[in-house]
Formats: C-alpha cells, sequence, structure tokens
C-alpha cells in the first residue's frame, strides 16, 4: 500500500532541513492518502520536494519523527540492523561499553527510543508511537549484534513510564520483557562499583551521561573535604571518596536515594569517609553557609528545573540560588562543578546566571573545564534537544 503524504507548509520544516527529525504539528499544511496513527508517511516540501519518511502521530504536537531521508528506504529488519550496528559500532569506540546507553532516540536515527546496557541487563524507554510498533524486533536484533562480540543480555526490562508518552496517547508502563530477574544489577564505572535499581530508580535506573564528567571531578578530590548537592545514588560523593577526598557529604531529598547511597558508600567499602543526609539542599546550603562550614569541591547536580520554554525564568531563579549558595561554601581555590541537564537552559542562558551568582556571591570564576553529556549520549546537530547536559568546572577565588 502506498503511504499517504504529508506536505510542509511553505517556509516551514526548518528543523528537519537543519538536520532534526521532527515535524511539528503547524508546520503541516495536508496530509493525503489513508494512514492511522503510528503509521509510517512520506514527507513532502510544500512544492511537492520529497524530504523522507517518518512515523505521524496526530495525538503529538511533535505529528512526524522522520526515520530515514529518502522516501525509498524500506522499514524492514535489515533497516534496523543498519542502525543499530551503527550505534554499537561507534559506542564500542567512544565510551567503557560495560554500562552505556546503546540507543540514544533521535541521536541514532531512531526517533522515541532509548536502550541503556547495565552490565548484562538492557533498560527499554520507548516514547513514541511509531517506534513502540518496532520495540520488541529493534530488542531482538541488538541482542544478537552484541552476542556477535560475546556481549550477552541475560535480560530486559521495560521502564515506558515517563509522562511524556501520554503526549503521545500512550499509557505508562513498566515491567520485564522476557523472563524475569532480579532488578538490582551491578555495574561498576570509572572503579566504582554501584547496585542501580532497574525497575524503581530514576529514569532507567542510572544517570549513565555523567560517566566522563564524574571521572573528571575524581581529580579535584585528593584530600579534599567535599560537598555533594543533589547526590541521588552517590555517584559523585563515591567517586570522590574513590579518588582519595578526606570527607564527602552527599545531600538529597529523597530517602529512598539515600538509602541507595548508603548501600554502593558499603559496596565500595567507603562509609568511614563518605555520608549522606537526607534534606532539602536548598533549605541546606544556607543552615551550613550559617554555620561557617567550607569545602574543597561543591558539586551541584540537580535535577532539571525546566521542562519547558514557558518555566524557563523560574528555573534561572532556582539556578541563581543553588550555585550562590554553592560558591559562597568554596573555601578560596577550591572548586565549583555545576550542570543544567535541561536543554531548554542552554549554554548562554546558563552561563549568564552562574555569572550573576559568583557576582551576587563577591566571588570570581576561573573555568577550568566546560563539558557535556557523556559520548554515548550524542548530540545531533541540528537537533537542538539532543544536547541537554552543560557541566562546568570552575576554580572560585576572591
Amino acid at each position: 500500500m502506498t503511504p499517504a503524504v504529508a506536505t510542509l507548509r511553505k517556509g516551514e520544516g526548518r528543523f528537519l532541513k537543519s538536520g532534526g527529525l521532527w515535524v511539528y504539528d503547524n508546520e503541516i499544511d495536508s496530509v493525503r492518502g489513508s494512514f492511522v496513527d503510528g503509521d509510517l508517511v512520506l514527507v513532502h516540501d510544500f512544492d511537492g520536494y520529497p524530504l523522507g519518511k517518518g512515523f505521524i502521530n496526530r495525538q503529538s504536537r511533535i505529528t512526524i519523527r522522520l526515520l530515514s531521508r529518502s522516501e525509498h528506504t524500506l522499514i524492514d529488519e535489515s533497516f534496523f540492523v543498519g542502525r543499530l550496528r551503527t550505534a554499537w559500532e561507534y559506542r564500542k569506540k567512544v565510551v567503557d561499553t560495560s554500562s552505556c546507553r546503546l540507543v540514544f532516540g533521535e541521536s541514532d536515527l531512531l526517533p522515541g527510543i532509548v536502550i541503556d546496557k547495565y552490565n548484562d541487563v538492557l533498560v527499554v524507554q520507548s516514547l513514541a508511537l511509531g517506534i513502540d510498533r518496532y520495540k520488541e524486533q529493534i530488542l531482538k536484533i541488538l541482542c544478537r549484534i552484541l552476542a556477535e562480540d560475546d556481549v550477552r543480555i541475560r535480560g530486559i526490562y521495560e521502564r515506558s513510564d515517563a509522562k511524556v508518552r501520554r503526549q503521545e496517547g500512550m499509557e505508562l508502563y513498566s515491567g520485564f520483557i522476557g523472563e524475569p530477574f532480579d532488578t538490582q544489577v551491578e555495574i561498576c564505572e570509572n572503579g566504582v562499583r554501584y547496585l542501580v535499581d532497574v525497575a524503581e530508580g530514576q529514569k532507567t535506573g542510572f544517570f549513565l551521561d555523567q560517566k566522563y564528567n564524574r571521572l573528571a571531578v575524581q581529580r579535584l578530590c585528593s584530600g579534599a573535604e567535599v560537598l555533594d548537592c543533589f547526590t541521588h545514588t552517590g555517584s559523585f560523593a563515591l567517586n570522590a571518596g574513590l579518588a582519595g577526598a578526606a570527607h564527602v557529604l552527599g545531600v538529597d531529598a529523597s530517602d529512598t536515594a539515600i538509602r541507595q547511597a548508603q548501600l554502593n558508600a558499603s559496596l565500595n567499602h567507603l562509609e568511614d569517609r563518605v555520608s549522606f543526609r537526607c534534606a532539602d539542599v536548598f533549605e541546606l546550603l544556607p543552615e551550613l553557609e550559617a554555620a561557617g562550614s567550607k569545602y574543597d569541591v561543591v558539586i551541584l547536580d540537580p535535577p532539571a528545573f525546566t521542562k519547558s520554554r514557558s518555566s524557563v525564568k523560574n528555573a534561572v531563579r532556582g539556578y541563581r540560588e543553588i550555585n550562590l549558595r554553592g560558591i559562597r561554601l568554596v573555601k578560596n581555590g577550591g572548586f565549583l562543578a555545576t550542570c543544567s541537564c535541561s536543554h531548554f537552559m542552554d549554554n548562554e542562558l546558563f552561563s549568564r546566571t552562574i555569572a550573576q551568582a559568583a557576582k551576587d556571591a563577591h566571588r570570581r570564576l576561573r573555568q577550568v573545564e566546560l563539558r557535556a553529556q557523556s559520548p554515548d549520549h550524542p548530540v545531533l546537530w541540528g537537533a537542538g534537544e539532543s544536547y541537554y547536559l552543560k557541566f562546568f568546572i570552575f576554580q572560585v577565588i576572591d
């Protein structure tokens, strides 16, 4: 059956033409032909010029997600084999693949699906209606490709429980794909051991995107007093402890996260140097400042304060507040590691916010590094949403 044809309005399709994969609802002039949501359609410019082939879903503001720039591409098993093999070969070159993100949606030209590998377990998150139809086929192909390199997968868990699925008209779901297994999975990253809860942990269980940022912080922490804010399950704190910090305090508002962090500290025999406190960071930082506390290294790894353009102003206030407080707690000559994981908080805006915080704190910042997410979360130019993590390391001086 001939696919339906979606025709763009004149002057639209700017994201698509700049290298992205999305077509928004207000960019489409007409869709002609028979289809149901989730089907493949051809995409034409206003003058009939072919732009490619992708999934359509009229329930989503992102109405079409492009799979190929050629309308003649067959979306069959060999297509997915090619995409997945390319993704795996790329990661073998750029990251430690013992635990990593194997598929990063649009950045791997497979829009709407994320697949993480934790040791010998896969966790999949399917966020778009069209790709969801191919989810199990994709996983079978991926396991077959991994097996060619003697990488055996003992279990797969689905974490399609993100609220954005509702914007696609999809129900939230999590559960096993195939045989059940122990969902507490041990991994090792940068020499640190963790128990990752793939069923109940944040996102798919662990924040793999900070892998090499955690390693960069290790270099600063030998003999240091370290404060790790928004520690989650203790990843930055444990990297600091492993690097020989004199003492590390990790803080998070989640009891569950703190319990997991304490288990991870025990797993690495770091209980004597790494401790954790369950507290609201926004409340604790002024208390530490009032008490005269000072640290050699302060790490700020907050959750995304904004997930939409409409809340950016509130996010700016939040980032300015924690960076102001964090800067004040750093000893002269000490270090601040600070980041934002929202792509709406772009690099320029985040930089200005930190600069204002430093001015208000009457401190100067000497930039050591500007980093991004780990390369297993590649940035696809033209797809702005794929560049989301900005990670600064500064030396703080009076």
